[in-house]
């Protein structure tokens, strides 16, 4: 896999370079290592591509995973939330809330957290404006990496599936708000 475009919010690749130049080498390695090519194993099902082979995200996130772990990355680093009942009306009791509830960052590294995003449009701002800043505000991480495809790979995998010029979009439009940590988008292709 190749890094197609890169994108700095809140000066992440000015900051991340400064700092983390040793880990932004290891991501890079990791991303360059991939073979694209073995993550190719979806058959569509979709009316828009009968059966159609498709990049799988899940595979890609395998990978992705057996990278960082080869450069003794944390994988999976886990926050139980604690809902609060504060907020009901006094006649509602709910029957469970606290029942295994967590936040999850892929990969951190002395205090660099890294998100791989092959989902869902939302999650890939939720992954930069909410949980990198609660992640941060928990002293797990001071910076951030999202990982995303291009446009032109996310077009080779199912519907629906987010990428880099989204992310870019709705961030230039949001701008910077005095909470955000600074975080490099990296747009990657096949």
């Amino acid at each position: 896999m190749i890094i197609a475009a890169e994108f700095s919010f809140n000066k992440g690749k000015e900051l991340i370079s400064k700092k983390y130049n040793y880990l932004l080498e290891e991501i890079k390695e990791i991303i360059s290592s991939i073979d694209a090519s073995k993550c190719k194993t979806k058959k569509s099902k979709e009316k828009t591509m009968p059966g159609r082979m498709l990049y799988n995200p899940k595979v890609l996130n395998k990978e992705f995973k057996k990278g960082f772990i080869s450069k003794n990355w944390q994988i999976n680093i886990r926050e139980k939330c604690n809902y609060s009942t504060n907020y009901y009306v006094s006649e509602y009791k709910p029957k469970s809330l606290n029942d295994g509830a967590f936040r999850e960052m892929d990969f951190i590294k002395d205090k660099l957290g890294v998100e791989v995003q092959f989902g869902k449009y939302a999650f890939m701002v939720y992954n930069v404006c909410a949980k990198m800043t609660i992640f941060n505000k928990l002293d797990y991480i001071s910076m951030g990496i999202e990982i995303v495809p291009v446009k032109n790979f996310a077009d080779m995998m199912s519907t629906g599936v987010s990428y880099f010029e989204q992310i870019v979009w709705d961030l230039e439009h949001r701008s910077v708000s005095d909470i955000d940590i600074p975080v490099l988008i990296l747009g990657v292709d096949s």
